[in-house]
C-alpha cells in the first residue's frame, strides 16, 4: 500500500511538472508572435539586406523597400538609367495605371492588402536623384 501511495504522489509530482512545462511553453510561443506590422517592417528590412539593389528590368535597380508603421505603408524605392531616366518617358507611359494593377493582382501582399496597407512607388534618377516618379496606393484604390 505504501508503495502504491509513493507511486501516485511521484506519478502526481510529475504530471504537474508536465503541465507546467506545458503551459512555459505555451506563454513562451504566444510570447514569439509578431504582429503584422512586426513582420512587415522585419520582412522588408530583410529583403532589403538580402536582394537589395537588384536589377528587376532593363534599365531599372530596385534600391530598397521599407515600411513605415505609423501610416502602414510599404514603401519601394527604384533608380532608373539611361532611357528610362527622364520625366517625359514617365510621363508619355504613365505608370501609374501598371502598378496600381499590379498590387491589385499581387498574391504575396494579400495580407497586407487585407488589413488596409498602403504601397507607395519611388522612382529615382540614377544620374543626378532626383525623384522623377511617386505614387502611394491606399486600400481604396486597390479593393
Amino acid at each position: 500500500m505504501l508503495i502504491i501511495s509513493i507511486f501516485l504522489l511521484l506519478l502526481h509530482a510529475n504530471m504537474k511538472r508536465k503541465i507546467y512545462t506545458i503551459l512555459m511553453m505555451t506563454a513562451l510561443l504566444a510570447s514569439c508572435q509578431e504582429t503584422l506590422e512586426e513582420r512587415a517592417d522585419r520582412e522588408s528590412r530583410d529583403y532589403t539586406e538580402k536582394h537589395c539593389p537588384a536589377p528587376v528590368a532593363y534599365e531599372v535597380t530596385m534600391d530598397s523597400m521599407t515600411f513605415d508603421k505609423a501610416s502602414h505603408t510599404f514603401s519601394y524605392y527604384y533608380s532608373l538609367s539611361g532611357s528610362l531616366d527622364d520625366t517625359t518617358y514617365l510621363k508619355r507611359n504613365n505608370p501609374q495605371d501598371m502598378l496600381l494593377q499590379q498590387v491589385k493582382n499581387s498574391t504575396n501582399l494579400k495580407i497586407y492588402k487585407d488589413a488596409g496597407y498602403g504601397f507607395r512607388y519611388v522612382y529615382h534618377s540614377s544620374k543626378n536623384k532626383a525623384t522623377l516618379f511617386d505614387v502611394t496606393f491606399k486600400h481604396k484604390d486597390y479593393q
